[in-house]
This record gives C-alpha cells, sequence and structure tokens, in this order.
C-alpha cells in the first residue's frame, strides 16, 4: 500500500530498500537507493524497460560523487564547475560496489547533480544517490504533474512524493561520455546544448543514431 506523501516517509521507504515516485527538476522520477540492487530490479519492472538500458542516477550534491566514481579528472571537475548542478547527465566509471542495473556494459553510470530541491534534499537526508528514470511505462509520456502520473504505477510504488514544487518539463538530460582529451559525446540532447558544452571548452560529437 502507498504511504502518504512526506519527506519523512519517503526517507523511510528509501531506507527499506523500497521505490518511489519522486520529482526532479524535468520530470517526476521513478526510482529507489541507488545501491541496492533488489530495489534497481524492481525499477526496471516497475517501468517494463529493457535490461540493456542502466538505471541513471542523481546526487544532491558534488560531495555524494566519491560514492559513484573515482573519477577526479580535470574534464569532470569542468563539467561539473560550469553545468551542475542542472540537467547534464555524465557517464563515469561506476565503483565496482554498484549494482549492475545501474551501469552500462562498460562499467559507466550516468549521473548528474539535481537542481531540485526535493530530490536534493532526498539524497542528501538518505545519504545515497538515488535512480531517477521518468515515472512512466516505457513508451509512454513522462509526467510534470502528478495528475499526469500513471495511475497504475502510482500503486505499484511503496510512496508517492508529489508535494510542489512540481517538475519543470522540457527535455530530459543531455547526456554525455567523456572521451580522452577535452573531448565529449553527446548521446542525447537535451537542456545544455552542444554550444555550451563548446563554449565551456570541449570538443562535441554528436549520437547521429
Amino acid at each position: 500500500m502507498t504511504q502518504s506523501a512526506s519527506l519523512e516517509n519517503a526517507l523511510s521507504v528509501i531506507a527499506k530498500r523500497g521505490c518511489l515516485i519522486y520529482p526532479t527538476e524535468t520530470y517526476f522520477a521513478l526510482g529507489a537507493g541507488a545501491f541496492y540492487p533488489e530495489a534497481a530490479a524492481r525499477v526496471f519492472t516497475l517501468k517494463a524497460r529493457e535490461k540493456a538500458k542502466p538505471l541513471p542516477l542523481v546526487l544532491g550534491s558534488l560531495d555524494q560523487l566519491s560514492l559513484v566514481t573515482k573519477d577526479r579528472s580535470p574534464e569532470l571537475s569542468l563539467l561539473a564547475e560550469k553545468f551542475w548542478p542542472g540537467p547534464l547527465s555524465v557517464l563515469v566509471p561506476a565503483l565496482p560496489s554498484l549494482p549492475g542495473e545501474v551501469q552500462d556494459e562498460r562499467g559507466l553510470t550516468s549521473v548528474r547533480v539535481t537542481p531540485h530541491q526535493t530530490a536534493a534534499k532526498l539524497c542528501l537526508d538518505a545519504g545515497l544517490p538515488l535512480i531517477a528514470t521518468s515515472a512512466n511505462k516505457t513508451g509512454h509520456p513522462p509526467a510534470v504533474r502528478p495528475k499526469d502520473l500513471d495511475p497504475e504505477l502510482c500503486r505499484a510504488v511503496d510512496l508517492v512524493l508529489d508535494k510542489p514544487p512540481f517538475p519543470g518539463g522540457g527535455p530530459a538530460s543531455t547526456v554525455v561520455g567523456m572521451e580522452p582529451g577535452m573531448r565529449l559525446f553527446v548521446y542525447r540532447q537535451g537542456p545544455v546544448s552542444v554550444q555550451a558544452l563548446k563554449k565551456a571548452g570541449f570538443e562535441v560529437a554528436l549520437n547521429e543514431g
């Protein structure tokens, strides 16, 4: 049974390795604590997501990056300085302790520092990153208001945190991978433009697929 929507109850669900719906800067997210394989597997099932598409993560602050990766490259530091908190997801080498559900076949995980106050507070108060895939069944539109959420999905999770501030909508986060040197590969274009990445000093290649 879904619990009432409060931050305290949300933190309890995360600690108990449950699944919840919560707001981010773009859409409502379906997620759980990033360290729990059983919760991550449940997110895949609830969303009907292909197992070949790893689940992305959000952080509450840059300090939480050490919970995800050992990467301390100047390139990552520059991206963090210019674009975090914000809707830029960066593929970084995952720590071996992270579940396979949040890593691709290369051992990379997608992470961003969220500017949304609720999502960030959940991460910080829980002391861990959160899985943050859009709260919709695969193939269905994402939700920016509680009325847009799939009722079946809402019943299936342990909590729906649907209090304002609500998501801002718009395109999903820009997703980039770091290549040797000051080069980026853009897997998905979004709010952080190619022009902004180039202005920050990067050479940018686009996914033409």
